[in-house]
């Protein structure tokens, strides 16, 4: 699965990151906006360099669908990028984060 970052502003104008996969879909985000766009960019970075050590979780979100997020020490790291439809879905996409966002591109 080849990945890749991006840091640039959400819909409020504020800065964040995405990683994408291959087919231009959102597979997780930062979960939260930054001060600077450096900030994001150094988040991203942490995330990238730490993403197969972090702790995923999967979870129900309020809507009922399952999501993942990543934690590392005590801090949310990152979220999936879309809701899933079943457990496994969900564990399956944080799997693929886990084994393939420390070798994606865009930073």
């Amino acid at each position: 699965m080849a990945l890749r970052f991006s840091v640039g502003n959400n819909k409020a104008g504020n800065p964040s990151w995405w990683l994408y996969g291959a087919n231009d879909e959102k597979v997780a985000w930062a979960g939260e906006a930054f001060s600077s766009a450096a900030n994001a960019r150094r988040a991203a970075v942490a995330f990238r360099d730490g993403a197969s050590t972090a702790e995923y979780e999967v979870y129900v979100d309020a809507g009922s669908a399952w999501r993942w997020r990543a934690w590392q020490s005590s801090d949310k790291v990152a979220a999936s990028g879309e809701a899933f439809h079943s457990r496994a879905n969900a564990q399956r996409a944080a799997d693929n984060v886990r084994l393939n966002a420390g070798n994606a591109g865009g930073l």
